[in-house]
């Protein structure tokens, strides 16, 4: 089942949080993962670097992965680039940072899907999964940072709500080619936030408790087999019901 076996995929931000469950993920169903991530490489032969905002730095992660590996299968968009003023409240964030952040992070999708799918084009077989959010489909619901230092950040926003549509246009584009390109979109994923705001989010997802990262992994695992075959232009939410009520 969600068959992947020596397939080669590359996860962009793979020392991440998800990116690492993902990548852990898909090496135990068979599949040759590659962590490709601003940080330096490791020794691990399965390690490039990639600055996803920078087009030459696009190219020659690709062409590093295909010269070694002879082919990429699947490409997961889940960098997360952002400024170091990232998290301030809507009236207190510099338009410079906005139009940074924007820029970073959807352009950086942008850049990396179209060069890594001109490229499956020529093998007429692969797939792209693009990390969105739950936030790029609904509002926030502000009352889970109450009594807390937390907010949403309104650029994540914009920028999630133009992956989900990107894919889409994505998927209407390549399909032609057999290209797949599928977006997942989690809800709250738990990583040692403060525990007022926990309490707060969990009250009010259905399933009474924030998103683990295997729960994510899981799901991008699914749209790269062939399970998903004929699965194209779909956001997945991944949320424990959050955007249903």
């Amino acid at each position: 089942m969600f068959s992947v076996e020596d397939r080669v995929i590359i996860v962009t931000g793979g020392k991440g949080l998800l990116g690492k469950e993902i990548i852990a993920r898909l090496k135990k169903a068979g599949a040759i993962a590659i962590s490709a991530d601003i940080d330096t490489p490791s020794e691990n032969e399965n390690e490039i670097f990639i600055d996803i905002t920078d087009e030459s730095s696009v190219d020659r992660a690709i062409k590093q992965a295909v010269n070694k590996f002879g082919k990429i299968d699947g490409w997961v968009n889940n960098a997360y680039p952002r400024t170091s003023d990232w998290g301030k409240k809507l009236e207190d964030i510099p338009f410079v940072s906005w139009q940074k952040n924007v820029d970073m992070h959807l352009n950086g999708y942008f850049l990396c899907a179209r060069t890594v799918l001109e490229h499956m084009k020529l093998q007429r077989m692969g797939s792209v999964v693009n990390m969105a959010s739950i936030y790029g489909e609904v509002a926030p619901d502000f009352t889970v940072y109450e009594g807390t230092d937390m907010t949403m950040p309104a650029a994540y926003a914009a920028i999630k709500g133009g992956v989900i549509n990107l894919t889409r246009y994505l998927a209407a584009y390549y399909g032609p080619f057999e290209l797949r390109v599928n977006s997942v979109s989690p809800g709250g994923i738990f990583d040692g936030q403060n525990e007022t705001f926990v309490s707060n989010y969990n009250k009010k997802v259905p399933l009474k408790r924030m998103g683990k990262p295997g729960d994510v992994a899981s799901s991008v695992h699914f749209l790269l087999s062939d399970d998903a075959a004929y699965v194209t232009g779909h956001n997945l939410r991944v949320d424990g019901g959050w955007s249903i009520v």
